[in-house]
């Protein structure tokens, strides 16, 4: 499977409405993968949001990840059974290195640019650094305080996509912001 070259996280505490709601208003201004976060969530609420968010994307041939089973974090165990699609969430070469070697379809790399969703990860990578970590990567999605602005810098050091989380979640329409540049910022 080919992901999209935008992945959306969730974070219900940095909405302006509803999750479902939010996600709803991503997908229709372009997302078609979402990686559904909200791990503090009891295992069924948890599952009902994922039913209700694999809803939303169906109808447009959207992918719907699971953090904890479709998306590891960086020190999680590999799981037992191998989804279809596995990404792990790296911050520096060791686990870059660990994820490809682990046979990892995709990795987010942050923080790329400062954020405050992502403290305690060391400073900001910048273009630089993720360039110097892409090179022997699965497919790689910048992660960290990238703006539609940032993408053209994120595409040329070499990643594959873009993953964006408060941006989104406080304003699902600049989705569409980002879709285009990436569009424009193809190779």
């Amino acid at each position: 499977m080919r992901l999209p070259r935008l992945l959306v996280l969730t974070d219900r505490t940095q909405c302006a409405g509803p999750l479902v709601e939010t996600v709803a208003a991503a997908v229709a201004a372009g997302a078609r993968a979402v990686l559904l976060r909200e791990k503090d969530l009891p295992a069924a609420a948890r599952e009902s949001l994922a039913a209700s968010l694999s809803g939303i994307l169906s109808p447009v041939g959207g992918t719907l990840l699971v953090a904890g089973t479709a998306h590891l974090a960086a020190r999680d165990p590999f799981p037992a059974m191998r989804p279809p699609v596995l990404g792990r969430s790296c911050h520096d070469a060791a686990e870059v290195a660990a994820a490809r070697a682990e046979g990892c379809d995709y990795v987010t790399v942050s923080p790329v640019f400062p954020t405050a969703s992502k403290p305690g990860y060391g400073p900001a990578l910048g273009p630089a650094g993720l360039g110097a970590l892409v090179a022997d990567a699965p497919p790689v999605f910048a992660l960290g305080g990238i703006r539609p602005t940032d993408v053209r810098a994120c595409r040329a050091a070499g990643a594959y996509g873009v993953a964006v989380m408060g941006g989104v979640m406080r304003d699902p329409g600049s989705v569409a912001d980002y879709v285009d540049a990436l569009e424009e910022a193809k190779p």
